[in-house]
Formats: C-alpha cells, sequence, structure tokens
C-alpha cells in the first residue's frame, strides 16, 4: 500500500536525519499528529506536504521518490 511505503520512507529520512516528529513538523509547518498519522499510513497525504516535507529534509523530490 502507497500510504505505508510513504510513511515507511519519511520515518526512515527522520530517524536518519536523527530529528523528531515534532522537530520534522516544525521544519515542514504541519502538525506533529499530522506527521505521526502519515508515518503509520493513516492519512493520505498531498503532493504539498510531501514536497514540505522534503524541503525539511534538504532533499528533492526525486531524492525523496528514491527508495
Amino acid at each position: 500500500m502507497i500510504l505505508k511505503k510513504l510513511g515507511e520512507r519519511i520515518k526512515q529520512l527522520r530517524k536518519k536525519t536523527n530529528i523528531s516528529q515534532e522537530k520534522l513538523a516544525e521544519l515542514a509547518s504541519l502538525d506533529r499528529t499530522y506527521i505521526n498519522s502519515v508515518e503509520n499510513g493513516r492519512r493520505n497525504i498531498s503532493i504539498i506536504n510531501i514536497e514540505k516535507i522534503a524541503n525539511a529534509f534538504n532533499i528533492s523530490l526525486s531524492d525523496f521518490f528514491n527508495f
């Protein structure tokens, strides 16, 4: 399921950069509970929010989807 894969990718990147859900939410201008829901595959994330998260990690969308 794509939502699970996206959530796992975000969690992987977050753990790799050693930041909390709170910090990622702050960097991406999103709510921490939203980040949690996305990471657990319970939220249908928009491409706009994917871009915000990729920007928070300082990576391109291409790199974000390279998993």
